[in-house]
């Protein structure tokens, strides 16, 4: 007696596999196309605030926020109780060089023993081109500072953008992004991205709120580090889709 149950052909499966390929490959594509506009728009985000405050545009807004934040018989004062001072100084290190640098090399050592180099360099990559990128900008804007210092804050570059904020911004987004990748589970990846934003608005917040930069220099230090983040995502992801896991399509 013959079976009326046909098994696909090779033909059959061949397609079905080709089609599956397809459509991964144009989803990967797909999110490479937005991750890319997003990058762009990063860049003119970034120029355009440049070139506003090389014009002077940003000055009035800088001072109002600026001056919304300070003692007004005292701009070299901030407001507030002492503690939000002494605080939000310990926030500001989380964007400084020493404090990021050791962030970095953690976890370029952590990716390396779990047999993640690839993912390492790129993350190494991303906060040295940051590092790099705002320290060029800073000579070629040279903005001065705020008129206001606090007087025992020491800054020794100029003011566009800021510093922390780039560096802070490609670092903590990068290492997200990282996370994000190697990690299955959606709660883990929101939390990576949640308190990534978290630490860098609120390294942003302290720079502006100490005196020690214009809002527009953090503004855009976030573009710009966000920019660099965003390159090392698409990276990441280029490299994932290099060798699709066809088991699991």
């Amino acid at each position: 007696m013959r079976s009326n149950l046909a098994l696909p052909g090779p033909v059959c499966l061949g397609r079905d596999v080709r089609r599956l390929v397809q459509t991964f490959l144009a989803r990967v594509e797909t999110v490479s196309l937005i991750l890319w506009l997003a990058v762009a728009g990063a860049v003119w985000a970034f120029l355009s605030l440049g070139g506003e405050m090389a014009e002077g545009e940003t000055l009035a807004f800088d001072r109002r926020i600026l001056m919304a934040l300070r003692n007004p018989a005292d701009p070299a004062d901030p407001i507030g109780p002492r503690w939000l001072a002494e605080s939000l100084r310990d926030v500001t290190a989380l964007g400084g060089f020493t404090v990021l640098t050791l962030v970095a090399i953690v976890a370029v050592l952590a990716l390396v023993f779990h047999g993640k180099r690839k993912q390492a360099l790129v993350f190494a990559a991303v906060v040295v081109c940051a590092q790099l990128s705002a320290n060029l900008l800073k000579g070629l804007y040279a903005r001065p500072r705020p008129d206001f210092l606090p007087h025992d804050m020491f800054v020794y570059s100029a003011s566009f953008p800021s510093g922390h904020s780039t560096v802070a911004a490609a670092t903590y987004l990068a290492l997200a992004t990282t996370i994000a990748s190697l990690e299955p589970k959606a709660r883990t990846k929101t939390l990576a991205y949640v308190m990534a934003a978290l630490i860098i608005v609120a390294v942003g917040f302290s720079r502006v709120y100490l005196g020690v930069h214009w809002p527009s220099d953090v503004l855009a230090g976030w573009t710009l580090g966000s920019a660099w983040a965003l390159a090392g995502w698409i990276v990441l992801r280029r490299m994932a889709a290099i060798r699709p896991k066809v088991g699991n399509l």
